[in-house]
This record gives C-alpha cells, sequence and structure tokens, in this order.
C-alpha cells in the first residue's frame, strides 16, 4: 500500500515520447503535439504556446494529442514542451524550434514568418537529409549486385 500512495495509485504508463511536428515552425504556425502513456489527455505546455489540451486517440500506446499556435511574439530559438497527464510530468528539452522574425519596411510594412535566412536553413536541411537518404539507397543498391 505504501508503494501504492508514492507513486499516486497510477498503474498505467508514465507520459513519454513527446513529439513536436513541425519541429521547425515559425511563429503564429500550428503544431501538433503527440505523447504516449496518456490515456486519460492531459495538457502540454511551453514557453512559446499557451496551455494546449491534449486529447486521447484510440492505440497501444495510450496516445494523446493536441495543437498548439505559437505566440506571434514568440523569440527565435529552442523551446522545451512539458507534458501533464495521469498525475505525472515529462519534459522534453529543445523538443522544437521557432523560427522568424517581424521586420519594418518601406511605410511601415510588415512581413511575418520565415525571413530568406531562415528559408535558407530549412531548405538546406532538408536537402541534406534527401541527399543523405539517397545517399544510403544508392549505398544499399550496390551492395545487392556484389
Amino acid at each position: 500500500a505504501a508503494v501504492r500512495a508514492a507513486t499516486g495509485g497510477h498503474h498505467g504508463k508514465s507520459p513519454s515520447n513527446i513529439v513536436a511536428l513541425p519541429s521547425v515552425i515559425a511563429r503564429g504556425g500550428q503544431m501538433t503535439i503527440t505523447v504516449d502513456g496518456c490515456p486519460r489527455g492531459g495538457t502540454a505546455t511551453s514557453a512559446a504556446f499557451p496551455t494546449t489540451t491534449l486529447t486521447p486517440i484510440r492505440g497501444a500506446n495510450e496516445t494523446a494529442r493536441g495543437t498548439a499556435t505559437i505566440h506571434h511574439n514568440a523569440r527565435p530559438g529552442s523551446y522545451d514542451i512539458t507534458v501533464h497527464c495521469s498525475g505525472r510530468t515529462l519534459t522534453r528539452p529543445a523538443a522544437f524550434t521557432v523560427l522568424g522574425g517581424v521586420r519594418g519596411g518601406i511605410g511601415g510594412s510588415s512581413s511575418e514568418g520565415a525571413t530568406p535566412a531562415d528559408i535558407a536553413i530549412g531548405g538546406g536541411l532538408v536537402a541534406a537529409a534527401v541527399i543523405g537518404g539517397g545517399v544510403f539507397w544508392m549505398r544499399r543498391r550496390s551492395e545487392k549486385r556484389i
């Protein structure tokens, strides 16, 4: 009985595997957060978005999911996500990165979202991933010929 009281009486899983998609996002963008081991749902919090409700979805991993909208004034950089569910808390450090900026232009106009530098960085990351995957695929094909 002492052990049950110490763990809060929950026999289910602890929250695990917090995933934020996309993991790189512009201010004002929407991001999907999923967490396993959260059968009754819960909340996700971060400095970059308001508290977001996580709703249970069917599946073997007792997964919950929610959609967070990044604050328009979030500073560029990486952010943690903390999930609260089933009486337990889990934080994933540097779970996602906010890009972009608001810049004044001629006549006081402004643009929001990804800057040209952000787009170049993002494009480079995608290209590196594609090239890396292609090299792996070609290597696998050449191994089969031998």
